[in-house]
């Protein structure tokens, strides 16, 4: 059964608790904590915040969107716990955050990973991102990965 896909708060308890986690699972991967953060951003950042729940209501994952003010918006803190990986969670995220910023009339979409997430590199490029031109606070970042899709 799919993920229910619902609009949250990015400092709703749910929303708190995904993205201590995400910090969590990217320290572990790139050896830093949430204070070396190059981007920090609080929910006045974002224009959209989502979360997908399981039947019983728990969070499984999250995703957002940044409106960048010329038809692109940026995909950011685009997260999965680990026991719901691989089970179609990501894809629902995705899929709504897409359809959700089409309905903003946002024609593109970017978004930002790193080398330590091999297995978003390949979600992504299955789900028809490309490579784009680096932006952003993250644009000198060594290893930074910048992917893009056309939303028309």
């Amino acid at each position: 059964m799919p993920p229910t896909i619902t609009d949250d708060r990015y400092d709703s308890a749910d929303g708190t608790r995904l993205i201590d986690e995400m910090a969590a699972d990217l320290g572990a991967r790139y050896g830093f904590t949430r204070a070396d953060d190059p981007e920090p951003l609080d929910a006045d950042d974002f224009a959209l915040f989502l979360i997908a729940r399981d039947p019983d209501g728990e969070a499984l994952g999250c995703g957002a969107l940044r409106f960048q003010g010329d038809g692109t918006a940026e995909v950011k803190r685009m997260f999965v716990v680990p026991n719901a990986r691989g089970t179609g969670v990501s894809t629902a995220i995705l899929r709504a955050l897409e359809e959700r910023a089409r309905e903003q009339g946002i024609k593109s979409l970017v978004l930002t990973t790193g080398p330590g997430q091999p297995e978003a590199i390949r979600f992504y490029h299955r789900e028809g991102y490309q490579p784009v031109e680096a932006f952003g606070p993250l644009k000198a970042y060594p290893g930074a990965v910048f992917l893009g899709r056309d939303l028309v």
